[in-house]
């Protein structure tokens, strides 16, 4: 059994795979798009938000419940109740999944025909089933790795997935084109179901080799102080919150769209209009604004067990260094690409998508999304504190005050979509306040003021370093291109190598 990761260690493990995985998934993409075209993957994205609420229903937020219900038993070197932790997930999950891939299956015709346009998408439908119960148990057994802290069989996991569904994505699209885009999309779907599988059969190896059953053996009965019953009301203490946040979302989801539209209509813009702008702030500025959020989303998962553990011990100091470690990595991460969006807005948008127009939202919403970065390792810290009853709050209500704040700031025909953009950042203003005050209030914890200056510093000069070496390179090369790429690039170095010479990167914490 492999030893306990630290905090850091498991986010970088899961940073790297994460990178990895996101470099092969924009290869895949490209293959797919090339191969499939706009209308293969039209059929693939109309089945997805179907299966996605169906994969919410079968996971029920166990793989965040289980995590930190494992560290707490693991905590206190209870084997048997860790056993019955998985027993109880795996069946629940298994019958969850046997259920809902039958409902899918005599229901997608029905869905096909009343909320999908084109019927085709029936046949994806069909192929993304044997993916239920499959991303189900896997996401349980990623459960358990992540509670005991170990992080890379989740990252090799990931990544033997990716490679799997890479090196049979070409030679199948290829050979089944010829048969028409409903065909090829449903092999590019069991392409992606085949990466899955094969990622499932390698967790069945590492949790095999973890021996847990006989780990518990050598356990008297008396010190296993968890009943079925009481790890089972744990786990949906936990799975609830966070699935019904999920299913609340999705919802909004559907909803979202039309609101936005309807203000911009409202405000007197045209209906051609308002699908562009929406395009261009939600398909274009977001993901630029959510580019660094990987790695947080990597520290999130980490943060869950270790918060747990520690609080199940009642461990205050342990606690406070990790919720300033998530923190102080947070702000590393934040400070540079916010400072970047900001300054490089419109030369981002026009160089990635040729949308100019996109770079005004991004401009608006980049400096309060430095606050968004910090919201996502604080959700984790309020699960792991067994609090997320309270992270749905301050994640739903948030969202129901944006989709207010839409209506009344879009319609206003001296804002439109710009009031969009402004709603989205009083969200997240809220979010990150609701969570930071919640967490101080329940650990009493305190920033390191000396980090925040030093990197905020940091921030500043690379930021002046930036727009001088932009200048430079701009006069020197006619493309957009190589002028970007090496004041990134330069930024970047300038931006490191000052966090390094005031000893706010030290490689000995991980």
């Amino acid at each position: 059994m492999m030893p306990k990761q630290s905090l850091l260690k498991g986010t970088l493990i899961l940073t790297i795979s994460s990178l990895f995985i996101k470099i092969i998934g924009f290869v895949n993409g490209i293959v797919m798009s090339r191969t499939l075209g706009s209308e293969g993957i039209g059929l693939i994205m109309m089945a997805m938000p179907g299966i996605g609420l169906i994969l919410t229903l079968t996971t029920l937020g166990l793989p965040v419940a289980i995590s930190k219900v494992v560290a707490e038993l693991d905590s206190k070197n209870d084997h048997r109740g860790i056993v019955k932790t998985m027993t109880i997930s795996l069946t629940l999950t298994t019958a969850l999944s046997v259920l809902l891939s039958i409902a899918a299956f005599f229901g997608s015709k029905i869905y096909a025909s009343y909320f999908l346009t084109d019927q085709r998408a029936y046949y994806a439908l069909i192929a993304f089933i044997p993916m239920i119960p499959i991303i189900g148990i896997a996401a349980v057994i990623k459960g358990y790795f992540r509670g005991k802290q170990n992080m890379t069989p989740i990252a090799v996991s990931d990544v033997v997935e990716q490679i799997i569904h890479a090196a049979l994505l070409y030679t199948v699209m290829m050979h089944l084109m010829p048969y028409g885009v409903k065909i090829a999309a449903v092999g590019a779907i069991l392409c992606s179901i085949t990466g899955e599988a094969v990622s499932l059969l390698y967790l069945l190896f590492r949790i095999n080799r973890e021996k847990i059953k006989k780990q518990e053996r050598k356990k008297p009965f008396s010190q296993s102080n968890e009943k079925g019953k009481g790890i089972f009301l744990d786990l949906l203490r936990t799975g609830i919150p966070t699935t019904t946040n999920e299913f609340i979302h999705s919802v909004i989801n559907i909803f979202e769209p039309v609101i936005i539209t309807q203000s911009l209509a409202v405000s007197g813009v045209a209906s051609s209009v308002a699908t562009k702008q929406y395009g261009e702030l939600l398909g274009y500025a977001f993901p630029l604004l959510f580019l660094p959020t990987f790695i947080l989303h990597s520290l999130s998962i980490s943060l869950v067990p270790s918060v747990s553990e520690a609080n199940a011990k009642n461990n205050t100091a342990v606690i406070h260094r990790q919720i300033n470690q998530a923190l102080r990595l947070a702000l590393i991460v934040g400070v540079p690409w916010t400072i970047i969006a900001y300054l490089f807005a419109t030369n981002l948008t026009t160089v990635i998508y040729h949308s100019p127009e996109a770079g005004v939202y991004l401009k608006i919403m980049a400096p309060f999304f430095l606050l968004h970065y910090f919201q996502i390792p604080l959700e984790s810290i309020l699960i792991g504190l067994g609090k997320a009853n309270i992270a749905l709050i301050n994640d739903v209500l948030p969202t129901i005050v944006s989709l207010a704040s839409i209506y009344w700031l879009a319609s206003n025909p001296e804002l439109g979509i710009k009031g969009v953009a402004l709603a989205f950042s009083a969200s997240v203003i809220l979010g990150t306040a609701l969570n930071f005050l919640t967490v101080s209030k329940l650990v009493g914890f305190n920033l390191y003021i000396s980090d925040l200056v030093k990197v905020i510093l940091a921030g500043i000069v690379m930021g002046f370093g930036a727009i001088t070496s932009y200048q430079y390179f701009g006069g020197q090369y006619s493309s957009p291109y190589l002028p970007l790429i090496l004041t990134l690039s330069i930024s970047l170095m300038i931006y490191l190598l000052l966090l390094y010479s005031f000893r706010v990167l030290n490689f000995k914490r991980v």
